[in-house]
Order: structure tokens, then sequence, then C-alpha cells
């Protein structure tokens, strides 16, 4: 079954600097469980654009398979969408990337697309530095195939069924920061405060920006004993809060002096950091991985922008690509002839 939105919107509704409104950012009614932190993901990266003004023909929106793989449906409806097979997003992605970098990639999988069977495909994606946004809506369970734990499932989390996961979890921001990500980050879907200033500056960021979402399974994870349940995860967050800040707007904080730290991103956008109670060093990757091990063995979720290279260069500044689109380039460009391929070869030699 599928179901429209009515065109119909409120003529006061707001607008941002394009002229858009939020409504121009929706996309079709949602069918996953009432409760589902995943909607609450759909609502944070429409509003993140929305607030970002980036028109929505712009953005390319990717996925696999699964819960979270299903979401692009229910959000941008104006944009590129492309659903891959289970855990060969990346590759997509790569080549997206590399065929077109005037588009803005937003990647969306979970815990089994990417922890499971898309596990060396997401290492790769990282490797190489994709410029794209990748955020993985992480509940530690297979929410389409009756709640099995996932690979992401805490140590000692018990299923639905009363059974106990005897594996450690494999933490994925953690991986991304031992891989080499050139931002790194973790939120909770229910705080969308904190996630939409995430996803903003994960857009801004050139290279591979990475975002773990913690969001609850509200049909198979969501009982007591569960390690991301709703009232869980709330219980153990150890957040930092977040605030985005346009270099073209006045910036206003009201953070008290030396509780803050501005982050510039590459296109002169400011991420302003709130450090609640550590002097937190995002460019400072060791650190990261520490403040990281630190949270985990007191068994808190540490939320917030956790690693930033300001330096990052993407795969296409990497490999000297084209920078216009592959379609807009001609016959000339493309075929430039032997003269110019027998240098190639000679190069090759």
């Amino acid at each position: 079954m599928s179901y429209i939105k009515p065109d119909f919107q409120h003529p006061r509704l707001p607008k941002n600097a394009l002229g858009y409104t939020v409504t121009d950012y929706d996309g079709a009614i949602s069918t996953l469980c009432a409760g589902c932190g995943h909607d609450s993901i759909s609502g944070a990266i429409r509003n993140a654009c929305f607030l970002s003004s980036i028109p929505p023909h712009r953005i390319a929106k990717l996925s696999g398979i699964g819960c979270s793989s299903k979401t692009p449906t229910y959000f941008l409806g104006k944009s590129h969408g492309f659903n891959s097979v289970h855990g060969r997003m990346p590759s997509v992605a790569t080549g997206a990337s590399v065929a077109n970098r005037d588009l803005i990639y937003i990647g969306i999988s979970g815990d089994g697309d990417t922890a499971s069977i898309g596990m060396g495909q997401f290492l790769h994606l990282i490797r190489r530095n994709v410029n794209m946004t990748y955020i993985v809506a992480n509940n530690g369970c297979y929410g389409l195939t009756k709640g099995q734990d996932s690979a992401t499932a805490d140590l000692g989390s018990i299923s639905k069924y009363g059974h106990e996961n005897s594996f450690d979890g494999i933490d994925l921001a953690s991986l991304a920061l031992l891989q080499g990500a050139s931002f790194v980050a973790r939120s909770f879907s229910g705080d969308k405060e904190q996630l939409e200033p995430l996803i903003r500056g994960a857009i801004a960021h050139k290279g591979f920006a990475f975002i773990d979402v913690v969001s609850p399974c509200v049909t198979f994870a969501n009982h007591v004993g569960s390690t991301k349940s709703y009232s869980a995860t709330r219980e153990n967050l150890d957040a930092m809060p977040l605030d985005f800040v346009p270099m073209r707007e006045e910036i206003r904080t009201q953070y008290e002096a030396g509780t803050s730290q501005a982050v510039t991103m590459h296109d002169g956008s400011v991420i302003h950091l709130h450090k609640a109670s550590r002097n937190y060093q995002t460019e400072n990757r060791n650190e990261a991985l520490k403040v990281l091990q630190d949270s985990q063995e007191e068994g808190r979720i540490l939320t917030g922008l956790l690693y930033i290279d300001p330096n990052s260069q993407d795969l296409n500044q990497v490999l000297k690509l084209a920078s216009r689109p592959l379609n807009e380039l001609g016959m000339d460009e493309l075929c430039p002839g032997s003269r110019v391929l027998n240098s190639i070869n000679e190069g090759l030699r």
C-alpha cells in the first residue's frame, strides 16, 4: 500500500534563502512502525537540507537494503535517488561521485547493511574518502527479519525473545576513526537539536562524513534488557550539544567562555561544538578514540562531533578528476585522439 501527501501547504510557512519551504523537502508518507527512530532521522535530514538552503535537485540519496534503506522514500521526494542491493551502496556512491561531483550525496544505511554484508565496501569508502554523508540508523537488530541481533548489538544485550547476546558489538564510530574517516560523529534519533547540526556539518564537509545514529527499533529492541531502547539510550547518553552557524549569518551563542570550540568547514561555514564537561579536541584522532573507549567502558554513549580533519582531500581531488560532470564533456574531451592515448600508454611502460 502506498500513500501520497497532499500538495497543499500553509501560505505563511517560513522560507529558506532559496525561497523553498520545508514541505519542498518532504517525501512520501512513512510506512515504518509508529515511533520508529528512523522516521526521526528522515525528519532531521529534511530539516537540515532546508536550513542549509540546498536545492533538492542537487541532492542524490543512496541506500542499500533494510528498514533504514527504505527511508529515502520518506524525505527529499524531489531529489535523485538510488536503492541498491544489500551492502553495495558504497559502490554506487563511489561511481556516482566521480561521475558528477556537482551533486551532494547522502547515503542511508543500517547496522546490518553496513556492519555485516556491507563491511568490506564500507571500509573502502572510508579509505578513498569519497565526498558524501554516510548515515547509519543503528538499532542493533534486523527489523525486517524478526529482530535477530545484528553485528552492532552490544555484549549482554537481551533480545525481545529473551536471548542474551554473547558477542562484542562492532562500534562503527571507532572503526571509522581507525580507518581514517575525515569526519566522524554519533547521535541519537531522539535528539534533533544535536542531529540536525551534525547533518548540516557533514554535508558541508569535503570528504567522507560518517554519522552513527542510535535509532531504537520500537518493535524488536525497545524492551527491558535491550541496550539500544529509548529508555536505555536516554539513561546512558553523554551528549555534546551542537550548533551549526553559516559564516554569512550573524553568529549567536549562549555558551559561556571556554565551553565551545569553533570548527570551520571548507565552504566557510562553522560548527560550534559545546563541551559539557571535558576539554575535547575535535581534530585529534587519538583523543577521539580514547574518549570513545572510556565512554564504552563506563557504559555511556558518547554523542556529538567526535573528529574532523579540516584539511581533508576527497577522492576527486586525490585522483585529479575532471571538475565537470562526465555527461557534460564533449567528444573531443572524452576521446582526445591517438596522440594523447599513445602518450598515456608510453607513461605506463
